[in-house]
């Protein structure tokens, strides 16, 4: 059973209406300087912050981020995926995908309630969804032709645990800790190659 922040939860107890908005972010390699940089969406009206975590982010709307899948909460490890739907033409969705490489990047879904009268934050937007950036295809249409919509798949935090044990037992990520460590120089070939002890 999911657990709610006391505000939320006593919200939620005395039944009164709300309206709810989804907030997506994403942190993603920027494909220019190779540094790692986030970038929010939400399904408001326009630009706006949330404070989450301590930190202020910027979440673009304005018809960027056009529908998203229901969410649906389910138990145990298995891989499930959840699509959006962000509007082609939008700057902020072309800096997503063609800006930063988006594969496989980390994805945070936070929900906001607002008083549907006088449109107030009723809490701070609470976390329904992480996973990662499963499928992004990028589709340029022929020219004179008009562009349709950019059809992002997440994946659950399921899939981490499908990657391959290359991904966590690298020698680049060794080296990333310790430059001069060889030890793992072999690791993606070792069944390959005939290494005697103590040999780099």
């Amino acid at each position: 059973m999911r657990s709610y922040p006391p505000i939320t939860a006593a919200y939620f107890a005395s039944r009164a209406a709300f309206r709810a908005h989804l907030l997506v972010w994403v942190s993603a390699r920027n494909r220019t300087s190779g540094l790692t940089e986030s970038i929010g969406f939400w399904t408001g009206a326009d630009h706006a912050e949330f404070v989450l975590e301590g930190e202020t982010r910027t979440y673009y709307g304005a018809g960027a981020m056009l529908t998203a899948d229901p969410i649906r909460s389910q138990t145990g490890l298995k891989v499930r995926t959840w699509r959006i739907v962000f509007n082609q033409v939008a700057p902020e969705a072309q800096q997503l995908i063609r800006g930063y490489d988006a594969r496989h990047a980390p994805v945070e879904v936070h929900r906001a309630l607002f008083d549907p009268e006088g449109e107030q934050l009723i809490d701070t937007p609470h976390l329904v969804r992480r996973g990662f950036i499963d499928k992004a295809p990028i589709t340029t249409p022929p020219k004179g032709e008009t562009g349709g919509q950019i059809a992002i798949e997440i994946s659950t935090q399921g899939r981490a645990l499908t990657r391959p044990v290359s991904r966590y037992r690298s020698d680049a990520s060794l080296r990333e800790r310790a430059p001069a460590d060889a030890f793992r120089k072999y690791a993606s070939i070792a069944d390959s190659v005939d290494t005697k002890w103590g040999t780099s």
